[in-house]
């Protein structure tokens, strides 16, 4: 078994994703690790159009203000890289995992249940299918 030394930490800025990220940063203290906080910014796909798409000005204004979003939540926290990336969650938390060689995910799931899981889909239930590493979930605490 290999220790967590690079643990990834994917977040929707919501407290759920906070609360995962205390989790990792405890892990992280004990494993003498660096804890790696991604944040994907759901774009629209496959090219720009005039109608309806973002243009890149656009783009770059919506990706700074989503980096701005994401220091604001890992720097007081400290010992935390932070990544922005753009795309489907689903897709981009795996590729980020294994471009890191992470040994850990660390991700919040919002135990959404029956039909709203079914229309609203569970990224961290597709993260843990795919992932090239062991994923840790946490479920936010009882209010």
């Amino acid at each position: 078994m290999t220790i967590a030394t690079k643990i990834l930490v994917p977040t929707d800025l919501g407290d759920a994703a906070e609360h995962a990220l205390d989790y990792a940063l405890e892990l992280a203290r004990g494993t003498g690790g660096r804890v790696y906080l991604l944040h994907v910014v759901p774009l629209p796909a496959g090219g720009f159009s005039e109608l309806g798409a973002l243009s890149r000005e656009a783009e770059a204004r919506l990706l700074e203000a989503h980096q701005r979003a994401v220091n604001a939540l890992a720097e007081p926290r400290g010992a935390v890289a932070m990544l922005v990336r753009r795309g489907d969650p689903r897709d981009a938390i795996p590729e980020a995992a294994e471009g890191l060689d992470a040994d850990l995910i660390v991700i919040a799931t919002h135990g959404r249940r029956a039909i709203s899981r079914l229309l609203l889909g569970s990224v961290a239930e597709s993260v843990v299918r795919t992932a090239p590493c062991p994923v840790l979930t946490v479920r936010p605490p009882k209010r």
